[in-house]
């Protein structure tokens, strides 16, 4: 018992913390599936009816949720590389440190978030090739609260992960 009391803090998370995100997507999936089955029923239904506009909102009601389904797929795999080169950072030690002041209700203060961010758009600027350095600065930019940059910039994090000249 005395081992157990001296490991690592960070190995105590708990089961929902490691796997929680993941239930949810699988809960969005089914449901994503379960619509799917449904409006496909529905858009046959449509498209077996004589009337033209019948048949054309049964092809709406196949497109749509293929739509829809091409965009979940896309965001699931966006987060599942992104979760990967979170992990590969956190073992060499890299990822950003979450240390900046808080608001009483929770949020980054914006002041220290910007000012947090020029450090890490000074190390992209200095290593534009290197991943790790584009993946920081998305960390940097999705805390000063700019959802659209830090997309921008995790895609590029990825891409230049996948590419072939990321050997390091």
């Amino acid at each position: 018992m005395a081992d157990h009391a001296q490991t690592n803090p960070a190995e105590h998370v708990s089961w929902y913390s490691r796997h929680g995100s993941k239930i949810w997507v699988g809960v969005i999936i089914a449901l994503l599936a379960g619509y799917l089955a449904v409006t496909l029923q529905r858009a046959w239904l449509m498209l077996s009816e004589p009337s033209l506009a019948a048949k054309g909102l049964g092809v709406a009601l196949v497109l749509l949720p293929m739509v829809g389904a091409w965009a979940l797929g896309r965001e699931i795999i966006f987060g599942s590389r992104m979760s990967k080169l979170a992990k590969i950072l956190e073992a060499e030690g890299g990822l950003p440190v979450d240390n900046l002041p808080r608001t009483p209700a929770g949020r980054i203060v914006r002041e220290a978030a910007d000012a947090e961010f020029l450090k890490y758009k000074a190390e992209a600027e200095a290593a534009p090739g290197d991943w790790r350095s584009w993946f920081r600065l998305s960390c940097a930019y999705d805390a000063a609260s700019d959802r659209k940059r830090a997309r921008e910039s995790m895609r590029r994090a990825i891409a230049l992960y996948r590419s072939p000249e990321a050997a390091g």
